[in-house]
């Protein structure tokens, strides 16, 4: 392209060039042997992920109330759109910390319990029979009183456990039929040697005094004590 410049002298500066390369190359590789597993912290971000389409409104929960929460607590901005039948989620944030707390907050939301697992959760309530912890994000599980400790306790104050604890317990079983969540704590604990599982206690009596209904013809006595008089005869005219 250049006129008056011979093939010997375009060859030798282009390998020049390419000498050039090389060495940047080089000092490139020594320097970063590999691409980094992540950016710096403090560099700003953008993550997406795609949850399902019935997910949608428990990311936003009611009036935004949420992912406003969410905003607000790590500092990422967060939008959520329906697209193609699925929820389409794009956090912004302007560093590692900020994205990893508004990610581990949805995450928290969209995780469906697992059985088996274990969680840290917060006591909501107590009751005579257990109390309620909320080990997920709006999803709250019984702990009975019996899956507390391997120890027989009479009451709920004998466990010491009260309202705002942070407990780590285990998700024994999700009900196929009503979804609640059973929760364990003695499960985390090593079983006694010799534990006996206690046996329920077999029913009383019938306050009656049996057992069995009495049948149609063992019925006693009218209650005005005798029987129905006999129907008076008709007389016709």
């Amino acid at each position: 392209k250049v006129d008056g410049l011979s093939y010997e002298v375009l060859e030798k500066a282009l390998m020049q060039a390419r000498d050039g390369r090389m060495h940047i190359l080089d000092k490139i590789q020594e320097a970063i042997p590999q691409p980094r597993a992540d950016y710096k912290p403090q560099v700003p971000r953008i993550v997406t992920m795609t949850i399902p389409k019935d997910l949608i409104g428990a990311v936003i929960g009611p009036g935004g109330k949420i992912i406003q929460g969410i905003q607000e607590a790590s500092g990422a901005t967060v939008s959520i759109d329906e697209i193609d039948n699925a929820g389409y989620i794009e956090v912004a944030a302007t560093n590692k910390d900020s994205m990893d707390k508004a990610l581990d907050m949805i995450n928290a939301i969209v995780e469906l319990p697992e059985e088996g697992k274990v969680y840290t959760g917060t006591v909501r309530s107590i009751l005579d029979f257990g109390a309620f912890v909320e080990f997920m994000p709006n999803r709250d599980g019984l702990l009975h009183i019996s899956e507390i400790s391997w120890d027989r306790l009479p009451d709920m104050e004998a466990s010491g456990i009260k309202e705002g604890d942070t407990l780590t317990v285990k998700l024994i079983e999700v009900d196929k039929k009503s979804g609640k969540f059973r929760l364990s704590m003695r499960a985390l604990q090593p079983k006694p040697e010799g534990y006996v599982e206690p046996q329920r206690a077999p029913r009383g009596p019938r306050r009656d005094g049996g057992n069995d209904r009495p049948q149609r013809g063992d019925r006693g006595p009218r209650r005005d004590g005798g029987n129905r008089p006999p129907r008076a005869p008709r007389h016709e005219d």
